[in-house]
């Protein structure tokens, strides 16, 4: 038996008894998995999983929420934050509702034309949601890799982890393979601390409380709880230094995320 090989019954013995159970696995809903996928971008599974549930409760397919305001999506995504996603997911909805007749691709490079999609993201969709055998990496997978194959050495680049990646894909059962591996570097996380340390790839996440990214968050939640509220209340209820709450307000303007009217209120586009 060859390292792959081995690397394999490894990684099936240990899922045979220590598989986790999440609302998005093993379904055959693909615009389940793609909100799923979207939601689980830089953020743990603890936190998905009672808003993934809210979400399809209030966006049961993807033409409702294709036909749903931004505002409406905002309003349930609120708690999840890089609020990004949600406007991608909203517009994804409305590209496949408008021009694929409401169905999920299941073609990777089709799937990254799309806003928000990376070459990950597009793979990982189509592996959960049709069985295909992608090759792709995020957190989880590529603290596997290190571990196993890389223990000894720091700063190891993805290019050097995707080739093993591809050389072990399950080509029968792709899904259940890429589930496997996730909840393996789970379990290695839990026993050795972060491993992703090891990648060239690691950046520490800089400090929320006190951020730009924080009052970006109490902004756009401000502005779509309020639904229309204007520039003076936005600075008293924010109490940060005003140059950056203009910045950040400019910011999402640009973005084409809110918009300010005549009378200097602002609102979700």
């Amino acid at each position: 038996m060859n390292k792959i090989e081995e690397f394999k019954q490894l990684i099936w013995d240990f899922y045979a008894g220590n598989c986790r159970d999440f609302a998005w696995r093993n379904i055959e809903n693909p615009y389940y998995i793609l909100v799923s996928e979207i939601m689980l971008q830089q953020t743990q599974t603890h936190r998905v999983k009672a808003k993934y549930e809210e979400f399809l409760a209030v966006f049961p397919t993807i033409e409702t929420l294709a036909q749903s305001s931004l505002r409406d999506v905002l309003l349930v995504w609120q708690g999840l934050g890089y609020y990004r996603r949600a406007r991608y997911l909203h517009q994804i909805a409305i590209i496949i509702v408008n021009e694929y007749s409401g169905i999920v691709p299941s073609d990777p490079k089709v799937l990254q034309m799309f806003p928000g999609l990376g070459a990950a993201t597009a793979s990982s969709i189509c592996t959960f949601a049709f069985n295909l055998p992608t090759v792709f990496i995020e957190t989880n997978i590529r603290t596997v890799f290190i571990h196993h194959f890389f223990c000894d050495q720091e700063h190891v680049k993805d290019s050097s982890l995707m080739p093993l990646i591809e050389k072990s894909v399950d080509q029968h059962n792709p899904r259940e393979w890429y589930y496997a591996l996730i909840d393996y570097g789970v379990f290695l996380k839990s026993k050795y601390g972060n491993l992703s340390k090891k990648s060239a790839h690691y950046n520490k996440q800089t400090k929320f409380e006190g951020s730009d990214r924080q009052i970006r968050a109490v902004v756009l939640k401000l502005i779509t709880e309020k639904k229309l509220i204007d520039y003076t209340e936005i600075i008293q209820i924010i109490n940060k230094q005003e140059h950056r709450v203009v910045k950040i307000l400019q910011d999402l303007e640009d973005e084409q995320f809110i918009v300010k009217n005549a009378n200097n209120r602002y609102l979700i586009i």
